[in-house]
């Protein structure tokens, strides 16, 4: 089946697509037009259920550095599996890479020593939150059912149908 063109052209439509998707995993819903929203529905659902499959598939691994004073320290560190690596760089190839909002109360320093270990929030947000919240669910039998829309009506100006789509 063909997508929509959306009356725009390939680069901008996929751009497009590309935004709508991140703003849903990351703020969990957005306000679109309903065709819109329905070409974005089955790009986020294939995301997370990429996500629901491969998050648990990790290993962790002590590995052993030395400091300054030349003593021996051992760490343990979360080491990705190969499956749930390549899954990570599918997904950080598609969703565009917010940055952290910084509150206008945290420091400078506060907010790089918070923000130091994410690279990528939003896929972090996929592996660590969303996926581990519909793990358990009944996707039926092709997959996907993380999203709703539900109808707002028509907007004011060019009457064009609009939808509320979120996680659920």
């Amino acid at each position: 089946m063909p997508n929509r063109k959306l009356n725009k052209a390939t680069d901008q439509r996929k751009a497009m697509l590309r935004n709508l998707t991140t703003a849903l995993i990351w703020n969990g819903k957005i306000v679109t037009t309903e065709t819109r929203a329905k070409e974005v529905r089955p790009i986020a659902e294939r995301l997370i259920t990429l996500a629901v499959n491969e998050y648990q598939n990790s290993e962790v691994v002590i590995k052993k550095s030395r400091n300054e004073k030349q003593q021996i320290i051992e760490r343990k560190v979360d080491n990705d599996k190969p499956g749930k690596l390549h899954a990570r760089r599918r997904i950080m190839a598609y969703l565009y890479d917010f940055p952290e909002v910084k509150p206008k109360d945290e420091s400078k320093a506060d907010y790089r020593k918070r923000t130091k270990d994410t690279a990528h929030p939003v896929v972090e947000k996929l592996f660590r939150e969303i996926a581990p919240k519909y793990e358990k669910r009944n996707a039926g039998g092709g997959g996907g059912g993380y999203t709703r829309m539900m109808k707002l009506g028509p907007r004011r100006g060019d009457a064009a149908e609009m939808v509320v789509l979120e996680l659920l």
